[in-house]
Formats: structure tokens, sequence, C-alpha cells
């Protein structure tokens, strides 16, 4: 089950049609209720590209970790377009970020289509040197998979690794999302027949993915929440087609996300660039 707040509030997807939809008009929640032992992290997706809105919503991350003090960083691959020397890391992810670095803030990452696989041994990103992995974060596991390359070995782990978890959460992120309104991809429904029974089965509640370059939260499949983040540094304006399928969307700027895990209660703000939120609210677990 998933609320929204008081506050209402209008969408600005630069498609007018969404009015006579019924998508537009929704209810913008407070900020994150920084409850007592919360889990609180942010997401951001495609954003390697080095260029000043990258820095721009890395300083509106900033911003948001000395209000909530989030501890860490969730990545949905497309880590890093282009060059990927040390010159390139540092200009593409290291200065972006470097005052959530420098804070302590850790990051995980996910592999996209535009990553080199190496990117795995690269310390910063937090992946162990392995494709895929999970980390435990109080009673929430997070499962990081490499969606380029959804290999036999990868579903055998995936399988036994959310069985054997007995995390209250179970959250996946990775890079190509199984489902999508946006034009130029739109949902990679191959993956979906191979994963998404396996989430269902395994008690999964949360997956993120990015990829296209907007933000949409989808409405629930089989009691799981998906949304889409892949504009933390790319943007294709104009590009969500709205369906009846889409919960909320943005699709003119950047931004970013922030979670927060409380007992069964998951919250989360959509904030762009330009320090707006753009969507916001609660998940109930149960």
């Amino acid at each position: 089950m998933i609320s929204t707040g008081r506050r209402s509030a209008i969408l600005l997807l630069g498609i007018p049609t969404l009015a006579l939809l019924g998508i537009v008009s929704f209810a913008v929640a407070d900020d994150l209720p920084l409850k007592q032992d919360s889990v609180r992290f942010a997401v951001i997706g495609d954003m390697g590209t080095g260029d000043k809105a990258q820095y721009e919503v890395g300083q509106q991350m900033e911003r948001a970790r000395e209000k909530t003090m989030f501890d860490f960083v969730v990545m949905l691959g497309d880590n890093i377009y282009g060059g990927k020397g040390p010159a390139e890391m540092k200009k593409k992810f290291e200065d972006p970020y470097k005052p959530l670095l420098d804070a302590g803030v850790k990051f995980y990452a996910a592999l996209g289509n535009h990553d080199d696989p190496n990117e795995r041994f690269y310390k910063p990103f937090n992946m162990g040197e392995k494709r895929y992995y999970s980390i435990k974060k109080g009673n929430a596991e997070f499962f990081a998979l490499d969606s380029s390359y959804m290999d036999p070995q990868q579903i055998e782990w995936l399988t036994s690794a959310l069985r054997d978890s007995n995390a209250a959460w179970k959250i996946c992120f990775f890079h190509h999302p199984l489902y999508s309104d946006g034009k130029f991809h739109g949902p990679d429904t191959d993956l979906r027949a191979r994963l998404e029974p396996i989430f269902q089965s395994s008690g999964v509640k949360v997956v993120l993915s990015g990829h296209e370059h907007l933000y949409e939260r989808i409405k629930p499949h089989g009691g799981i929440y998906y949304f889409v983040l892949g504009n933390s540094g790319e943007l294709r304006p104009h590009n969500l087609r709205p369906s009846t399928d889409t919960a909320k969307g943005f699709d003119t700027d950047r931004d970013f996300m922030m979670m927060e895990i409380a007992g069964d209660e998951l919250y989360f703000q959509t904030i762009s660039r330009l320090g707006e939120t753009v969507d916001s609210g609660v998940i109930d677990r149960k």
C-alpha cells in the first residue's frame, strides 16, 4: 500500500494531455520523517556525464545529506559515460560528489550498458569486485544486479540469495527497467519474464532501475513497487509517454531520490536539480 501527503501539487511533464488522464494531480508529502534508527539513503541513475547538471544534482544531494544524514547512495548504472581513466573518474564521480565522499557516504554501484565491467574493481563503487552482490543495512537487504548480462549463474545466485535473506525489506537495483513508459527505450520485457517471478516469489518489495533518462514511479505489479530514475546526469526531455501504469513522472529536469526505511514503512522523496520535490510518499510493507 502506498500513500502520499497532504499538500496538492501539479507534476510538470510537458504533456498537456496528462490532465485528461488524471495522472498529473498528486499530493506532495512532507520531507522524510527522520525517525530514530531508520535506514536513510539516496538513489541516482545515469549520472556520470561530468557536466554542470550532474554537479548541481550533487550539490542538492549534499544539502539533503546535511538535513537527513543519509549515509549511503545506490547507483543504478551508467555510472561513467565515455572515458574511464583516472582523470575521467575524478571529473565524473569524485568531484561531483566530493562533499558526500568527504563526509563518509558510501556509494554502491550497479553496472549499466555504458559502464565497463572493470568498474567493479573501482573501490569507491564498493562492489566488492563483483558484477552482482548484496549489502545489508538495518532491516533491509539490497541486491545489485548486472542487467546487461543476466547469465544463468547470476539468476542462480539471485534466487538463492533472496531465498536465504531474512530481511524485512528486500530491494533490488539494476539498470534496465522491467516497467517503463519512456518513449526511447521502454520496458525490458525479456528481463521482466526472467526476474519478476523470482521477485514475486521471494518477497521483493521495491525495484529501482535507470536507463530511461527520466523519473517514473510505476503503479504496483504483484505487490512490487517499481521506480525508474535515469536522469541524475543525463536527460531526455519530454520522453515520458504516460500510461495507466504511470503513478508519477518527471521528464523536464534532472533529479535524485531519497529513501528512509523505518520499521514497516518506506518513505521516498524525489528532488529536482533545483531543489523542488517532484514526488513523495510512503510504502507500507504489509
